[in-house]
């Protein structure tokens, strides 16, 4: 999952190498941090968050196929 996210996120910012993604794993659920750039934000949040639940939308289907659930959260 971690590497799915973190493939997204490079394609979507101009700063591919300030892109780190943290994977926090639980029994049931795992959270995916995703940091990018300050001015590479507004490309992964998009708009009205658009690209955001979209990266979401396919972590989701990623992690149901695993049996387990997934989110992911965009920090700043």
């Amino acid at each position: 999952m971690k590497d799915l996210i973190e493939y997204i996120a490079k394609a979507l910012v101009d700063h591919p190498e300030d892109v780190q993604v943290n994977e926090i794993a639980g029994e049931q659920t795992s959270v995916i941090e995703l940091k990018v750039a300050k001015d590479d934000l507004g490309k992964v949040i998009g708009r009205q968050g658009r690209t955001a639940r979209a990266m979401r939308t396919i972590l989701s289907a990623a992690s149901t196929k695993l049996k387990k659930r997934s989110v992911l959260e965009i920090l700043e």
